[in-house]
């Protein structure tokens, strides 16, 4: 028997990074303001990592847009796999040349290219589609910043969020 709503939990697991940055930094203050030496000191190395905490947390969230999307997702040693209702297959994040949103599909979808196979397309509110951040994060060079700010924009279009060697000319431009 559960005492607490399937919504607010749901909603808590959301905010399990905020949650547990500001847990961090209240035991950080705690430490810091209530004790001397050491052990102050270690008081304020938490309130610092709880900070750093926060703003992952805080990108991560923006990263989330919900769940009950088709499909799954799942992100295994370098592979991004997609099995969906109608389509699927896999990615060696190494191998990935471009990563593109494209907004005119909906829900809006990640676009995965990989030389000598077809385009991976993975809606953005897939189940375990969290699970992407940190292999995008994981990509030289992503202005993650830039990808959270067009996954929130709206539009017809795709947008070139990632791209290893580029192909175009230097006049040409990502958007």
């Amino acid at each position: 028997m559960s005492f607490i709503r399937p919504e607010a939990k749901e909603t808590l697991w959301r905010l399990r990074e905020l949650i547990l940055a500001g847990a961090l930094a209240l035991l950080g203050f705690s430490w810091a303001l209530g004790s001397f030496g050491f052990i102050a000191i270690t008081g304020w190395a938490l309130v610092l990592i709880s900070v750093v905490v926060a703003i992952v947390g805080a990108q991560r969230l923006r990263f989330r847009l919900g769940v009950g999307g088709p499909g799954i997702v799942q992100v295994d040693e370098g592979q991004i796999a997609y099995f969906g209702p109608l389509t699927g297959g896999g990615i060696a994040l190494s191998e990935l040349e471009r990563l593109t949103l494209d907004h005119s599909a909906k829900p809006a979808h990640w676009l995965l290219e990989q030389p000598g196979q077809g385009i991976l397309a993975i809606p953005v509110n897939a189940t375990n589609s969290d699970a992407l951040f940190d292999a995008f994060a994981s990509l030289p060079g992503l202005r993650m910043e830039r990808m959270l700010a067009e996954l929130r924009g709206s539009g017809i279009h795709q947008v070139v969020i990632w791209e290893r060697a580029s192909t175009r000319s230097p006049q040409q431009r990502l958007h």
